[in-house]
């Protein structure tokens, strides 16, 4: 497997690799991970379709990326999915898939025209005092501190940050600044998560640093994730053969070593309450979606909590099949899955979806976001971050297009909120997010958008449906971590298993993004099928001296360099500078920037 740039591989189809004909997959888990798995063998792998297996616990299809109606209960969406442009696996994917909804069209037509058409972008980044603009304004509001200790960050190599807290290489100063309210709350990070992942994050996303603010870097799907990725997806899996295999309950793959090679021998899996396993041989290709960020989530509805009596460390179902896994490494080659799933306190948070049809609330949203949701087109373009609630909840919400669901009245408007902060009380409702009922919950949010004070909890009661969902690992990805504690996409000699999914290591790309459970599947196919095309390498933006320049630019707010507070030395130092590149394509390239006048 070999990475590529630019269009000469990107439109290229590769050879039927040699042998293909007689092997045969297994893939571990229905998520994006295990989909793009399926469907590079088939497109780039030319596997036959009736040999690929995606074994799944569930009865449904899509993993993390749900979505869905609940009868009894009403619509759930644990989380959102936020796309780039420079997700290159993706839209290599997708312009592959039909669209559902449009005849003609692939799933990348679809959401390039939608995006086109009807750009994102946010009104209000924040709110203060029930409901008022916050008036972040665009403004990073960096320190000279906290700008020089990103700086010193996004040049740090990733080896000299590994097992480190993100508030032990910023400073304090740094958690009061817009530019962390705007990436804590888009990104889910905390102050003690991972350091090295936020340098991939800064580095990964360097070229979307003025977008931040106003959430422009950003492109959503029509519908939820689970309808406008998953369906298709396994739509056109199904139609080419592939068979996908529900009430398979994965527990242990068992790896040998055998004349230097690792062969993935039996797969033991539980179905319909009976053990029982596969056999397999050296054809038979194993792809592993080895841990799972919602794994143990719990649900609540209008008038329960969720039930957290089931949440312990170190447990959940793909924790125990990655544990399993890992115990028979020899030096740790199939990663480390403790360094992820041991502090449920560091690593969960809490989301609700509300369902309202009511004028009253709807007219505040309307205040708030200035768009009215039920027109169909982008509303708050991101989520909105209760700035009063940063030491009690810390809530955010979020309305993406409407209908988010294809049967959805056409009155009825979905509200997701998530909580970075669990175990404190809210503002309004005396008590942590996770002991709340959805009633309650609902309570918290028309609090902070306004709604009159003897009201709130007949709204809550009488007009709006809230169902909520704890979620112990989601952020267990975001754990201060090694290199060496996710295991590789394919580990050294190994011949016919792979690691796919957030919890296998590709370099440079980010977590706890759509592209990097896609861009694991396409390189494990590709590296196991020796599939003759490169992989699209991730866009490498934080090589353009062109993007670095301007994102310097926008960090202190649009500042030229002579603007900055720079002391007498720095000053003189700058001084020397210029005179030197002056005539140059630097200065050019500075002027164009902004950063020079």
């Amino acid at each position: 497997m070999y990475y590529s740039a630019g269009n000469y591989e990107a439109y290229a189809r590769p050879e039927k690799p040699e042998g293909v004909d007689r092997k045969s997959a297994y893939i571990i888990g229905t998520g994006l991970a295990g989909l793009s798995a399926a469907f590079y063998l088939l497109r780039d792998g030319q596997m036959k379709g009736e040999h690929i297996h995606v074994l799944e616990k569930l009865e449904l299809a899509g993993g993390s990326c749900d979505g869905r109606k609940d009868v009894t209960k009403g619509f759930y969406m644990r989380g959102g999915r936020e796309m780039d442009n420079h997700f290159e696996c993706m839209w290599d994917l997708y312009r592959s898939v039909p669209s559902i909804e449009h005849q003609g069209q692939s799933v990348l037509d679809e959401y390039y025209y939608l995006n086109k058409k009807d750009p994102n972008y946010s009104l209000c980044r924040a709110t203060v005092n029930c409901g008022e603009d916050a008036h972040t304004d665009k403004m990073f509001k960096l320190d000279k501190a906290s700008a020089l200790a990103l700086s010193k960050l996004f040049i740090t190599p990733e080896k000299d940050l590994e097992d480190k807290k993100i508030n032990e290489v910023l400073p304090e100063s740094f958690f009061k600044t817009n530019f962390w309210l705007y990436w804590q709350t888009m990104f889910a990070f905390q102050p003690w998560a991972s350091a090295l992942e936020m340098k991939r994050y800064l580095c990964r996303y360097v070229h979307h640093i003025d977008g931040l603010p106003d959430f422009t870097a950003l492109r959503f799907t029509k519908y939820n994730q689970f309808e406008s990725m998953i369906l298709p997806l396994v739509k056109y899996l199904e139609e080419g053969g592939v068979k996908i295999e529900y009430g398979f309950d994965v527990k242990n793959v068992i790896i040998k070593k055998e004349n230097g090679k690792r062969v993935a021998k039996k797969i033991i899996y539980e179905k319909d309450g009976v053990e029982n396993s596969i056999d397999l041989c050296e054809d038979d290709l194993v792809f592993i979606t080895n841990g799972c960020c919602t794994d143990t989530s719990c649900y609540g509805d209008q008038d329960h909590a969720p039930d957290l009596s089931k949440v312990k460390n170190g447990q959940g179902e793909s924790w125990n099949m990655w544990i399993n896994i890992a115990d028979q490494a020899t030096n740790g080659e199939y990663g480390n899955p403790y360094a992820f799933c041991s502090d449920t306190d560091a690593t969960n948070w809490m989301s609700a979806t509300v369902a309202t049809s009511d004028q009253e609330i709807i007219d505040k949203i309307i205040s708030i976001c200035k768009r009215d949701p039920r027109e169909g087109k982008v509303t708050t373009g991101g989520i909105v971050t209760v700035k009063d609630s940063t030491d009690n909840w810390y809530l955010s919400w979020t309305i993406n297009r409407q209908p988010q669901f294809k049967c959805q009245d056409k009155d009825t408007v979905l509200i997701w909120l998530y909580s970075l902060n669990t175990n404190k009380e809210g503002n309004w409702i005396k008590k942590p997010m996770r002991e709340c009922s959805g009633k309650e919950v609902c309570e918290e949010w028309l609090y902070h958008i306004g709604m009159e004070k003897d009201k709130i909890k007949d709204k809550a009661e009488n007009a709006c449906n809230t169902t909520t969902c704890y979620m112990p690992y989601i952020n267990a990805f975001f754990q201060p971590r090694k290199e060496s504690d996710r295991p590789k996409v394919v580990v050294d000699n190994a011949v016919n298993f792979a690691f796919i999914g957030q919890f296998a290591e590709t370099p440079r790309d980010t977590i706890f993004t759509t592209e990097y459970s896609i861009r694991t599947g396409m390189e494990a196919v590709y590296t196991l099928l020796n599939v003759d095309r490169g992989v699209p390498e991730v866009w490498g933006s934080k090589y353009d001296v062109r993007e670095l320049l301007r994102a310097c630019y926008y960090s202190v707010d649009k500042k030229s360099i002579d603007e900055l507070p720079l002391d007498l030395k720095e000053k003189i130092l700058l001084k020397n500078v210029l005179k030197a590149i002056k005539g140059t394509d630097v200065e050019i390239l500075l002027k164009e920037s902004g950063l020079l006048k």
